[in-house]
């Protein structure tokens, strides 16, 4: 939607827009439908894309939404306003229900018509018509509204360019699908949406009582209209007209009605947006509006490939455009209520009095007669039942129910509880997705040779190991998607191998998973594999699965030992593993040539082995240890070459984990190349000199390092050093880190524990705020400062001519000072841009004041090459 901002034109014009809008909600405008107050600003925003003062050119603007929404009233007040600024004025209403019934020619005659007053105008074909409208029209200024529009021939006939029309001419195009307008090239557009709750109520209240005072005894009536319309002004224009001077009591009887049997004028006009689509569009939009509404997208798109056999993207592509289903910020798929009610209303009308004759099932009660008694038939293709949280009655049947449903296609139970398992299962299905399946078997006739998505977690299966499945594998050999989470009773996942087409693998959360057959490491076309949770699985098959994108391992808290990886994996790119026992990676790890990114969060000791150096793209380590101790290991390839070249790796994360000396010594020989190195929460006592070969190290944290006593080395190009909480650390290591050579150029941001101001600050001061002056432009100054509170905010307020700036330093790793801890930092103020520093005072002394309210103590020193020490003062100069 487009709002834009009304400036420049006259007060009259604006009080005559507020006029017209309270005519037309009155019924005295053009007789179309009504719409509240709020329409005022809807027409000043389509009348600024009009841009109406312009004279030299020609403007289309078009109008869509879904029907009802109020797109013809909208372009009638713009119309209405507008007008008397035109030579010619048409608004052909009606377009696509005059197009069916007469043809284009018989509109281009109305248009004609209208827009030259001629009555005797004859033509034979629409390509006539083009060249009378083109010819006759070129040199006149007109307004033309061409209102619900549905087919692109519509807009070529009437309106195929902005050259067939004199200049200052506007075009209106009102229709229910956004994709028509782009196709004709008309990329001023403006989406009319939904009325909120406070303009709802007022347009009800005004066709329910003929006034704006609403008697307190009917707002919870009112309230219920509301929510049931869901802000569509042509709902509450329906239905408070028809309970116009009726009781509180007919009121809700009415309202009950509507939610059984939705009303039919709504649905009549709302039904023309799906006659118009096209058959298999239809298909897809009752599929969504009966059993999907509220899933992801990516979730619909796998499930109506699998109903449909084939993709069906495009058919949702075109009921977004046609603003019958909408996607939320979370690309969930919606729709509106009455839209949704519409479509189940066509699926209801196939067979009124008999659920079991319907092509599609998702009300419980519907769904429980016809499995209790047995009255399914050949025409159900889909099955959605999904009980309330707090309403879910055991379905006592005889598990014969599914036998004579020869074409469903999809079954999905979510929410329900079963007597017994079912006896058979059809043939046909597709797509089987069943919570906590009531059987431990799947029923021996079974032969779903079309099914490709078997989902079937919570339910009670020992080991996956059905009789189909073992000795008439061939029967799942179309399954691509295989889902037996929080299986509880799950302890063995058999062979697999009659599962060629495998592609989305997950046993999620199976708690009692001890063995996983050794072909599932050999399924070529596995694309995702989910183990998570599997609490006493000790140990995974090997892996060669070329295919394989996505491998999710975590809180397997008793898994040792990473699988082998057999052959080159080159589509994972990530691997994160999370509360695992693996002690080691294989040799074989480094087949995951692609992998870019490996985040392990370990129970116990780990040991990593100098073949991960060889990953080409690994780029990012993390790793924490929850009790236990990160090992690096020279493996014998690396002993036999002596030094060898360093990984890729740009970032490294060893935090909590226990590195000794040695093993951060191999680390920082191993990963020369880092970029930022975070090794907080270790035992090691060194950080060896070897660490200044770390040439393009910039951030280097070494919190709660308690151990730490010596720093022998400095990486040359530091920006960033944390060591918060080395208690340990010595003086000369202290003073190394406040080496002015380390800061001179600038840029860096350092904290450590110890209270010291170096000398070679010059100015120094006692408490959390400091002054100086300057001249010309603010200099570039280190702070250094002393922490006096046990923690504190690590921001400064900066007052410069009393004028008060807020700092903070944009790179800092630190949130908090702690006690007794130096921060030395460059403060170079690069928030502040000219625009804020104009005000200061030219060739005169400016004062600045810094305060930090977790100081004790304060340092400045300038950075003499970047800033004159003529032009800055740290005693007053206005004192004499």
């Amino acid at each position: 939607m487009c709002c834009l901002v009304w400036d420049g034109y006259e007060h009259e014009f604006i009080e005559k827009i507020v006029k017209e809008v309270s005519r037309m909600i009155k019924g005295v405008a053009l007789p179309v439908a009504d719409y509240p107050v709020g329409l005022d600003s809807h027409v000043l925003n389509v009348i600024s894309l009009l841009d109406v003062r312009s004279e030299d050119r020609v403007h289309m603007v078009g109008i869509h939404g879904l029907g009802g929404i109020g797109k013809t009233t909208l372009a009638a007040a713009v119309y209405n306003l507008i007008a008397d600024r035109f030579g010619g004025l048409c608004f052909l209403e009606n377009v696509r229900e005059k197009s069916n019934k007469h043809g284009v020619v018989h509109l281009q005659r109305i248009l004609l018509l209208e827009l030259l007053g001629e009555n005797e105008i004859e033509l034979a074909s629409v390509r006539q018509g083009i060249s009378i409208i083109q010819h006759r029209l070129q040199q006149k200024k007109v307004l033309l509204i061409l209102d619900d529009v549905d087919n692109l021939q519509q807009l070529e006939a009437m309106v195929g360019g902005l050259d067939w029309f004199g200049s200052g001419s506007r075009v209106i195009i009102t229709t229910r699908d956004k994709h028509l307008l782009a196709s004709h090239g008309v990329n001023r557009t403006y989406e009319l949406k939904n009325l909120d709750e406070k303009d709802a109520l007022q347009l009800l209240s005004w066709k329910a009582f003929k006034t704006k005072k609403i008697d307190p005894n009917y707002m919870d009536v009112l309230n219920r209209v509301v929510t049931y319309a869901s802000g569509l002004p042509l709902a509450l224009v329906v239905i408070g007209s028809n309970l116009f001077g009726k009781s509180i009591e007919e009121w809700r009887s009415a309202l009950d009605g509507y939610k059984r049997i939705p009303d039919k004028e709504i649905q009549k006009i709302l039904k023309v947006s799906f006659d118009a689509l096209k058959e298999d569009e239809q298909r897809v939009f009752l599929d969504i509006a009966c059993c999907f509404k509220g899933y992801q997208l990516a979730e619909i798109e796998d499930i109506l490939y699998a109903h449909h056999g084939s993709c069906m993207k495009y058919q949702i592509g075109v009921l977004i455009e046609k603003s019958l289903i909408n996607l939320s910020s979370n690309d969930k798929v919606t729709l509106h209520d009455l839209i949704e009610d519409m479509g189940k209303e066509i699926v209801r009308q196939e067979s009124p009095m008999e659920p079991g004759k319907r092509s599609r099932l998702w009300f419980p009660k519907d769904i429980v007669h016809v499995l209790e008694e047995n009255t399914g038939t050949s025409d159900i293709e889909i099955i959605h039942l999904n009980f309330p949280f707090f309403e879910e009655p055991v379905i006592d049947w005889d598990g014969e129910a599914f036998k004579k449903m020869k074409n469903l296609k999809t079954l999905i139970i979510k929410i329900g509880s079963f007597s017994k398992g079912p006896k058979h299962l059809p043939n046909s299905l597709r797509l089987l997705e069943w919570w906590r399946y009531p059987s431990p078997d799947l029923p021996y006739d079974f032969h779903p040779k079309k099914l490709t998505m078997c989902k079937l977690p919570y339910s009670h299966f020992t080991s996956f190991k059905w009789d189909g499945l073992v000795n008439k594998a061939s029967k799942f050999v179309n399954i691509r998607v295989l889902n037996l989470d929080s299986c509880q009773c799950l302890t063995q996942i058999n062979d697999l191998s009659g599962l060629p087409n495998l592609e989305d693998f997950s046993f999620y959360g199976c708690y009692n998973l001890v063995t996983v057959h050794d072909s599932v490491g050999f399924l070529n076309k596995l694309k995702i594999l989910r183990a998570e949770g599997c609490t006493k699985l000790k140990s995974f098959p090997p892996l060669k699965l070329a295919s394989l994108e996505k491998l999710e391992l975590s809180y397997c808290s008793n898994l040792e030992s990473f699988p082998e990886i057999l052959g080159k994996m080159e589509n994972i790119t990530e691997l994160m593993l999370f509360q695992v026992s693996i002690k080691e990676f294989p040799f074989s790890f480094r087949n995951l040539t692609r992998l870019q990114k490996l985040t392990l969060d370990a129970i116990g000791d780990v040991q990593l082995q100098s073949s991960i150096v060889m990953m080409p793209e690994l780029a990012v380590i993390t790793i924490f240890i929850f009790n236990g101790e990160l090992l690096l290991k020279r493996d014998e390839s690396e002993e036999k070459v002596g030094l060898m070249v360093s990984s890729n790796v740009t970032h490294l994360s060893f935090q909590y984990t226990n590195l000794s000396n040695e093993s951060l010594a191999i680390g920082l020989r191993w990963f020369a190349n880092v970029k930022e190195l975070v090794i907080s929460g270790s035992d090691f006592t060194i950080l060896p000199e070897c660490i200044k070969e770390c040439y393009f190290c910039q951030k280097l944290l070494l919190n709660d390092c308690y151990c730490l006593e010596e720093i022998r080395g400095i990486p040359p190009n530091l920006k960033y050093f944390n060591a918060i909480n080395c208690i340990s650390l010595s003086s000369s290591s202290r003073s190394l880190l406040l080496n002015q050579e380390l800061h001179e150029t600038g840029n860096t941001d350092f904290c450590f524990p110890g209270a010291r101001i170096p000398e070679w600050f010059e100015h120094q001061s006692m408490g959390p705020s400091i002054s100086f002056w300057f001249r010309d432009k603010f200099p570039s100054i280190a702070l250094c400062i002393v922490s006096s509170l046990t923690w504190g905010e690590y921001d400064m307020d900066v007052m410069i001519n009393c004028n008060e700036f807020f700092f903070t330093l944009e790179h800092s790793t630190v949130d908090i000072m702690e006690l007794d801890h130096t921060y030395l930092f460059d403060m170079q103020m690069k928030e502040f841009n000219d625009d804020m520093l104009k005000p200061l005072s030219q060739n005169v002394w400016n004062h600045a004041k810094i305060t930090c309210e977790s100081a004790a103590n304060i340092g400045i020193h300038v950075f003499k090459q970047k800033s004159s020490k003529k032009d800055i003062r740290f005693i007053n100069p206005f004192r004499n």
